[in-house]
């Protein structure tokens, strides 16, 4: 008796196709999940092997749908770009003091369910600083994981002037190839010197070619956020800050949107009102000219929330929101450690 075999193809499910029971009788035996799994995007998998292996395809083809899903909503862009934010929005005047250290970690949620963490850590030192970014997500069980770091250095007096940045990330599959990658970058009077991407790629037909202009009077992205300037205790969303990462040149625009209250695990003593912001993505050159990056910059629901902490002299990121086809994502402060020269540790719970 030949093989039974089973095929399922979902595209863009309506509310009853968003379950979808894993039982079918094949060879004498019945395939059997552990119950519906939820499909919000293309879904294809065939029976094939035995039971187990079955099983275990298919959650691997989920989490290829979980990423493919990333990839095309330009999630992982997004998600990095809001770590970016973690840091201050730099001193009020050039007299004021940068903080020392700043240590922050984030939960990283999508569509309900924990995914992952994102650490952040600045150190100023004199005229020079530092600052560090490692994220780590992991989808269906741990079948596909990604780790990403990123770091920048360089001199700050009002603002930064970064020398290098680095960013490395590796993923792994239970089934398929890993993948590395690495962008380094060297600045020079405000623009990019020198700059090696790996692997190194012929650029698809429909890329936004990048000119020698678009890496000139540019910071990286965690050296952009720190040039921010607070200004004082009024609304910080009227701001556009200007990014090129190594292979995209983008802007990001703020505009008010709305205040909040935050609740606090353990009291700071710092104000507990936050600035909810619209973030508008507005790509500039090195982009992909197809409908995910026309339907992120046409996405008029990211949000970030910033927390003022005039102790510090600082705008802490609490929360960055991402609407995307298949669920939202957020990233959400959980504790934000900063240590200042003159008032010592300051310390935000969640």
């Amino acid at each position: 008796m030949p093989r039974a075999k089973w095929s399922l193809t979902i595209c863009r499910p309506t509310a009853a196709d968003f379950t979808v029971p894993l039982t079918r009788s094949c060879d004498g035996f019945t395939c059997r999940s552990r119950g519906s799994v939820p499909v919000q995007t293309r879904v294809r998998h065939r029976f094939d092997q035995n039971q187990r292996y079955r099983r275990l395809r298919f959650q691997v083809a989920l989490g290829g749908c979980f990423m493919q899903q990333l990839s095309r909503a330009s999630l992982g862009q997004a998600l990095a770009v809001a770590g970016y934010l973690v840091v201050s929005a730099g001193p009020a005047t050039a007299e004021a003091s940068w903080p020392t250290q700043v240590n922050a970690v984030y939960k990283i949620n999508f569509g309900g369910l924990d995914i992952g963490s994102f650490r952040f850590q600045s150190k100023v030192s004199g005229s020079t600083y530092a600052l560090t970014g490692d994220a780590k997500v992991r989808a269906v069980m741990g079948a596909f994981e990604w780790k990403g770091t990123t770091t920048s250095a360089g001199t700050v007096s009002i603002g930064p002037k970064p020398s290098t940045y680095n960013f490395d990330f590796n993923s792994s599959a239970i089934i398929g190839k890993d993948k590395t990658g690495t962008v380094k970058m060297d600045f020079k009077d405000g623009g990019v010197s020198s700059l090696v991407v790996v692997p190194s790629k012929p650029p698809p037909p429909d890329m936004v070619p990048l000119t020698v202009a678009h890496r000139q009077n540019v910071l990286d992205p965690l050296s952009a956020v720190m040039a921010m300037s607070l200004g004082g205790t009024h609304n910080p969303c009227n701001r556009k800050i200007s990014i090129f990462d190594g292979k995209q040149r983008f802007d990001l625009m703020l505009s008010p949107r709305r205040q909040v209250r935050i609740a606090e695990a353990r009291p700071s003593g710092q104000p507990s009102v936050g600035f909810v912001c619209r973030v508008r993505y507005v790509p500039i050159a090195g982009y992909r000219d197809n409908e995910e990056t026309k339907n992120l910059a046409s996405n008029a629901n990211i949000e970030i929330t910033l927390r003022p902490v005039p102790s510090a002299n600082l705008l802490v990121p609490h929360q960055v929101t991402i609407p995307t086809g298949a669920g939202t994502a957020t990233l959400t402060a959980n504790r934000v450690d900063i240590t200042t020269q003159n008032r010592g540790l300051i310390a935000l719970t969640n």
